[in-house]
């Protein structure tokens, strides 16, 4: 096991507007910053932040105007910026962010035996989408210093064919009416997972909070699903890769990516109808996920619905060869577009800021 995972980390979720509200933080905060949760809860989340550029931070998230309403360039960033903490000294920290709807979470890990360098320009990452790197602090000091240009600088921003790191086509561009939904899970290796021959289900990490967007992507709403077991929301016949993946998550720090089914109509209220897995439509998702010491942070975005799949004499799932894509899907996966030929690849790697 890495030994990054023992390094005090922390799970986050702020407001994606200019105020950077705090909406939730995992316990790690007390051991990552000295901050309790109930200090941090609904104090603006780049206030904590020690360098110069902290007011710049929101506007990684910011739509740059009507014409991009429809297009985010990236759902997923890295950075590393320095934090404060309750003692007073400014600490390094990884910090991973989801963008979700109105909302961005934040997966934070500390390098606190790391001496305290200040950190003039804040430079991030993007792990999908048109996968680039900006340099943040420069980006804002143009717009300010060619006010006159603002235009033309937004389209600069808006197309980033023009960066200081060369030009690059963007892979793809994430449509913002996808459905995006994010959880918080508790920490799998903290939770018993039950797996008894002729039960499909499993007891797994519970849900401790999820984005109000989940009635778009599953029949279920954001008090149905609270300390609810998120294994039973997988179709049974990825329940086995669902949980490698989260195998994957508690041996790194870094994210990690996978491809699975949910029920569209899982079984979630005592007493509500049950609706038989061969009847039930199948939603397939794409999940960005990242572990931290008190919890799994998952994106999940839709790629489309299907019906369920048929089963042989052996009782094995067989999947259809040809789907039925959505209106609102429309877009390759990660793993589709990425070749398995290192030379030819044009991933970024996932677990390094480029």
């Amino acid at each position: 096991m890495s030994n990054n995972v023992h390094r005090p980390t922390f799970i986050g979720i702020h407001s994606r507007d200019p105020s950077t509200q705090i909406l939730y933080i995992s316990s790690g905060c007390r051991q990552s910053m000295g901050f309790t949760p109930s200090y941090m809860v609904s104090r603006r989340a780049h206030e904590f932040i020690a360098d110069p550029y902290h007011g710049d931070y929101p506007s990684i998230y910011e739509n740059k105007g009507e014409e991009d309403a429809d297009v985010d360039e990236a759902n997923a960033y890295v950075m590393y910026m320095n934090i404060k903490t309750a003692d007073g000294d400014p600490v390094l920290h990884r910090v991973t962010t989801f963008k979700c709807d109105n909302s961005v979470i934040v997966i934070a890990m500390a390098f606190p035996e790391l001496p305290y360098q200040n950190r003039h320009e804040l430079e991030v990452q993007m792990l999908d989408g048109a996968m680039k790197r900006m340099n943040v602090t420069r980006d804002k000091e143009a717009e300010r210093a060619n006010a006159s240009n603002h235009q033309r600088a937004a389209a600069r921003w808006r197309n980033r064919s023009e960066t200081p790191y060369g030009q690059r086509v963007p892979l793809y561009y994430a449509q913002s009416r996808q459905v995006k939904v994010a959880f918080v899970l508790e920490n799998p290796e903290a939770t018993e997972v039950q797996a008894v021959e002729g039960i499909r289900r499993q007891n797994g990490p519970l849900v401790v909070f999820v984005t109000g967007s989940i009635g778009r992507l599953i029949d279920a709403d954001t008090s149905d699903l609270m300390r609810f077991p998120f294994l039973k929301l997988v179709a049974p016949e990825d329940l086995l890769r669902v949980s490698k993946f989260f195998e994957k998550l508690t041996d790194t720090p870094d994210v990690l990516f996978e491809s699975f089914s949910l029920l569209q109509r899982p079984h979630v209220i005592e007493g509500d109808i049950v609706i038989a897995d061969e009847q039930n439509t199948r939603v397939v998702v794409e999940c960005l996920g990242a572990n931290v010491q008190d919890g799994v942070a998952l994106l999940l975005r839709k790629l489309r619905s299907e019906a369920p799949p048929t089963m042989d004499e052996m009782g094995n799932y067989l999947r259809p060869k040809v789907h039925e894509v959505d209106e609102d899907g429309g877009y390759m996966t990660l793993s589709e577009m990425i070749s398995d030929d290192p030379e030819t690849s044009d991933a970024p790697e996932w677990s390094r800021l480029l």
